[in-house]
């Protein structure tokens, strides 16, 4: 599997927050970042079943009510 960057904007106070947190974990702020990823995957495909195949958003995108 290949690894990708990807550039978020985040506001200031936001982006010290995390990195209060990533520290106090012992991580750095991206190492943080995808454990958050990884922990939301997780709980979405335990509450939605496994997401498999092509990821399309028009096919795949539900709208909350």
């Amino acid at each position: 599997m290949s690894t990708k960057s990807v550039s978020i904007r985040i506001e200031e106070e936001m982006l010290k927050k995390i990195g209060y947190i990533a520290d106090y974990e012992g991580r750095s702020v991206n190492s943080h970042v995808l454990v958050l990823i990884r922990e939301s995957i997780k709980k979405f495909e335990d509450e939605n079943g496994e997401i498999k195949g092509e990821i399309s958003p028009d096919k795949n995108v539900k709208v909350k009510k």
